[in-house]
């Protein structure tokens, strides 16, 4: 089962891992990225690395090993279809006795503006294969290149985190199956709108999705109304709230949200 945590080093990632990796010039280190990537020849396996201008996170693509598959992502180029070439990717490998794939890819901003929600989209559809596939996925972000919130709401997508940082994201929202995702920690005010961008770009891939609060420890009046809003966001979406504890229960309750009609359904 797929849960939050923290990294302190590569050295902990995990099969299925999505890892959002806060770096800088100053603090990303070659020989680390090189260990990342060389560790998978020694655990088995297939390296691919999503770059661009001939490096990825200060690793010059140079020096990458010659059996690794290198993608190259221009800032203009369709996210989907880097997607698609790494599920073709996990395919391969599968077929080639591979235990895995290991990905390290960074992120950039397009040269033309995006929208948060479509970014935030890209970093599920990346979370679901992941978990789908078992694979590691490490997302290299420098804080100088994104602004403070958009980067907040990418870290909110990705269950896994490592890098410098004051604090880690108030919630995580993470593929814990196909169009199910596990909403951990506290949701509030101060993130209701990473939030309700999280559920909104998952609900433009499904009609029914389905969110799971076994971990989340507290979801306050700004949070059942950000839900509330991303459900209606589409027209003909559901969303099923499972695994609440009993507070949240109540408090959806004296909200007046447990009523026939609504979008969203809490579950007993």
């Amino acid at each position: 089962m797929r849960a939050a945590r923290t990294l302190a080093t590569f050295d902990h990632v995990e099969l299925g891992d999505h890892v959002c990796w806060h770096t800088d010039p100053a603090a990303a280190s070659p020989a680390d990225v090189l260990a990342y990537v060389a560790d998978g020849a020694l655990y088995g396996d297939k390296i691919v690395v999503v770059g661009s201008a001939g490096a990825v996170s200060g690793l010059p693509l140079a020096v990458v090993p010659s059996a690794s598959v290198i993608l190259d992502a221009p800032r203009d180029g369709n996210p989907d279809s880097v997607l698609a070439a790494v599920r073709r990717e996990a395919r391969t490998a599968a077929r080639e006795g591979y235990r895995s794939v290991r990905v390290l890819t960074e992120r950039v901003p397009a040269a033309e503006p995006v929208e948060t929600e479509e970014l935030v989209a890209q970093e599920l559809k990346l979370d679901e294969f992941a978990s789908e596939s078992n694979a590691i996925v490490v997302c290299a972000f420098r804080s100088s290149q994104w602004d403070g919130p958009t980067l907040e709401h990418m870290a909110g997508v990705h269950p896994h985190e490592m890098g410098m940082r004051a604090e880690r994201p108030a919630f995580r929202m993470y593929s814990t199956g196909a169009d199910i995702w596990s909403v951990d920690g506290v949701i509030d005010s101060e993130c209701a709108d990473a939030f309700n961008t999280a559920v909104r770009a998952a609900v433009r891939c499904s009609r029914k999705v389905s969110l799971r609060f076994d971990t989340l420890d507290m979801i306050d009046a700004a949070g059942m109304h950000a839900l509330v809003d991303a459900a209606r966001y589409l027209p003909d979406r559901r969303i099923v709230v499972e695994g609440a504890n009993e507070t949240v229960r109540l408090c959806w309750e004296l909200a007046g949200y447990a009523t026939a009609g609504l979008p969203v359904v809490m579950a007993a």
